[in-house]
């Protein structure tokens, strides 16, 4: 499919990377502005990445109103990855974001005196994964990627899971060669053939290759939670001044949320719009495929129909832990267990799609 850049009618206001406050901070709704009310209370949300198709339900939740109902100003701010993400939460420079709930787990393992806590899961399913070319002898069987050349960010979630990944399935990393690259070069040096494979969220990363020309039945999704991880992906993680101090704010944060995943799920094109407004590099019908497979394949998974949006599996949860100390033992395994809470989610009802 042909991917077109879109015209500035789809984009009555398009923004850069800036902070984007909700209400009054002059944000750029598809109906126009919404002032910004007084009483509300001022949250401060940190994304792990720039404003892409995954910052989507977000976006949703700022534009449409939703945090507003709440009471809520959220001002939504894109990062550089999980890692550093918790860091501004953990200093106060941010109240809430969105990232990596492994990543949590480790940073509050290392850091004792963190109070960061996950009180949503987003990605039921995580993005982990390899994708290769089937012309550069890449196939589905992990063993494939041994013999060659894999590229990788350094602050991607996927490659902070290889340890456990290679050992999961038996793979010599000695006949494998891994070259740290930058984000931006990572797609394109996999399209010409300088890598064949390379760490990345999977079911967004195969629509963009397309996007670039790399023809479909060349490419291989190798997601890490079809050959043996159970770990959870990205969530919504609030900070503990937040919770102690604004119970009622994390509450409305959730839901507000939740309709926004809810919105994104029922019109990923409107949802890719609200990115376009602030990221000048993004094409609309890459971002609309790319959110559209997220929410297929990471969201709404079998679990999140039959049982709801939000929670974990108590028994699944703790077979993650056990993966996770596998790769690394903890300093505090119970500590880091509890980084997640379902007292702030909606009752189960609430959260069905």
């Amino acid at each position: 499919m042909p991917i077109a850049s879109p015209s500035r009618s789809l984009m009555p206001c398009r923004r850069g990377f800036g902070q984007l406050a909700m209400g009054g901070l002059a944000a750029c709704f598809a109906g126009g502005r919404v002032a910004r009310a007084e009483g509300n209370t001022a949250v401060r949300f940190a994304l792990d990445r720039r404003f892409d198709a995954l910052a989507a339900p977000f976006l949703t939740a700022q534009d449409k109103g939703y945090f507003g109902a709440e009471g809520l100003d959220v001002v939504i701010e894109p990062g550089n990855g999980a890692r550093a993400m918790l860091q501004r939460l953990a200093s106060g420079t941010q109240d809430a974001g969105f990232g990596d709930i492994n990543a949590l787990i480790r940073f509050r393992d290392e850091n004792p005196s963190s109070d960061l806590t996950a009180v949503m899961i987003v990605h039921d399913r995580p993005g982990f994964a390899l994708i290769g070319r089937k012309s550069r002898g890449i196939t589905t069987a992990p063993t494939s990627l041994e013999g060659r050349k894999l590229g990788t960010a350094s602050i991607d979630a996927s490659f902070a899971q290889w340890p456990l990944f290679k050992s999961l399935n038996k793979i010599d990393d000695s006949k494998t060669r891994i070259e740290t690259i930058g984000v931006p070069v990572r797609e394109p040096m996999l399209a010409s053939g300088e890598i064949d494979a390379l760490f990345a969220f999977g079911s967004s990363t195969a629509v963009s290759l397309r996007a670039r020309g790399v023809p479909g039945d060349d490419i291989v999704l190798m997601e890490m939670a079809e050959h043996g991880l159970l770990l959870y992906g990205s969530a919504v993680i609030v900070s503990g001044k937040l919770i102690a101090s604004k119970p009622d704010a994390v509450r409305g944060l959730v839901r507000a949320v939740m309709r926004g995943i809810r919105d994104a799920a029922v019109n990923p094109g409107a949802g890719a719009q609200l990115v376009l407004r602030r990221n000048e590099s993004a094409q609309l019908e890459v971002e609309r495929d790319k959110l559209a497979a997220v929410i297929e394949r990471n969201v709404l998974t079998p679990y999140v129909r039959a049982h709801g949006l939000g929670g974990i599996d108590s028994e699944r949860w703790g077979q993650a832990l056990g993966q996770l100390a596998s790769a690394g033992a903890f300093r505090d395994k119970v500590r880091a267990g509890d980084a997640f809470t379902d007292a702030y989610l909606p009752p189960a009802s609430e959260r069905m799609f």
